[in-house]
């Protein structure tokens, strides 16, 4: 006796084997383009940035997109290049110098510490303590302090690892985004039919906006930042007489730009200046440096929320809690998230009975 499985169920079972494959699709799709996350993330900040000065780019170049793209990408490479190669060369001559100290160290034994050093609060007799002992037994000293030593040269070579992935992704981003600037209309063209279809013409159309208005938001204020932080530090370099105090500026505001942050430039310059012999614009330099430090944590919340049409408390939720989750990129994504929860919930809201907005 065979039994017959209803129609109602086998089109149930159907539904959960396709909804099934569809989702392991998916996440085959996802695990494939997860590498790219972070340049499609760039790509998508930069183009919907700079889309309206490169459409007004191409009518002044009688409607040339291409070459406008072209031109796009090599002043925008320029702008990251220039910075993180000087960073780039910087460090190298730093090595250099630090390798010649430790060949002369060898010979004519570990030199003392300045003054200014073993005078500084809290940590500076710890440290005297320590130098001392470098210099009668450095072997043992070395060996005690070994994990510690491996640990912070671990911490340096993974966060320039980091910093030359990023600037590589950024690169790439901009790369990507010319494309997206390039083709334009029918690139969103499929976008917006599937957000129509989805969620039907007037919810559609406002999460797009909603996406953009929140990518647009931080990217000003991201980039506000920055400016404002390179600004800030070029008239500190030039009032302490800092040598290339423009392109030390130009790293601080790459820096800032990809979330590592100022003290990567104004700890070595204090150092330098201290080094220097000039121990009063070497405290100069580090006051100046943390108030640097504590505007770029301060400003940034603050312009992203500003800068959006999108209410206030939404977009600085959404830029603090992403930045926590996910780093730079989640500000992005943490606005994205909630600008579009926002929209749905407004719209969801409107079309109950209970909802009558105050005249």
């Amino acid at each position: 006796m065979t039994t017959r499985i209803p129609s109602t169920s086998r089109r149930i079972i159907e539904t959960i084997i396709v909804l099934l494959l569809l989702l392991g699709l998916m996440y085959a799709l996802y695990d494939v383009l997860k590498i790219f996350f972070g340049v499609f993330t760039f790509a998508i900040i930069f183009s919907v940035s700079l889309s309206k000065f490169y459409e007004r780019c191409c009518e002044w170049m009688g409607g040339r997109r291409k070459l406008v793209a072209v031109l796009y990408c090599i002043v925008l490479v320029a702008m990251v290049a220039l910075p993180f190669g000087y960073a780039v060369s910087t460090i190298n001559e730093h090595l250099k110098e630090a390798s010649d100290w430790v060949d002369a160290a060898r010979e004519n034994g570990i030199p003392d510490l300045p003054t200014w050093i073993t005078n500084v609060p809290l940590v500076g007799k710890d440290v005297a303590v320590f130098w001392k002992q470098l210099q009668l037994r450095p072997r043992e000293t070395a060996s005690i302090y070994e994990r510690q030593i491996m640990h912070a040269i671990h911490h340096i070579v993974t966060t320039g690892v980091g910093i030359l992935g990023m600037a590589l992704q950024v690169v790439l981003g901009i790369i990507v985004s010319a494309i997206f600037l390039v083709s334009g209309e029918q690139l969103m063209r499929p976008v917006r039919a599937t957000m129509t279809h989805m969620f039907g013409d007037k919810d559609g159309y406002a999460l797009l906006a909603a996406t953009a208005q929140a990518v647009k938001g931080v990217s000003i204020g991201v980039m506000g930042t920055a400016l404002i932080a390179a600004a800030v530090s070029w008239i500190g370099f030039i009032i302490a007489g800092v040598p290339i105090a423009l392109a030390l500026a130009a790293v601080v505001y790459f820096l800032v730009v990809i979330q590592v942050g100022p003290l990567w430039v104004w700890v070595p310059v204090v150092i330098w200046m201290a080094v220097q012999g000039h121990t009063g614009w070497a405290v100069f330099l580090a006051i100046y440096g943390a108030g640097v430090l504590v505007m770029d944590g301060i400003l940034k919340p603050i312009l992203i929320a500003k800068s959006g049409k999108l209410p206030f408390l939404v977009l600085f939720l959404g830029v603090i809690g992403g930045m926590v989750a996910w780093g730079f990129t989640g500000m992005f994504k943490g606005a994205i998230i909630l600008a579009v929860f926002y929209t749905i919930f407004n719209s969801w809201l409107e079309k109950t009975k209970f909802y009558a907005p105050k005249d």
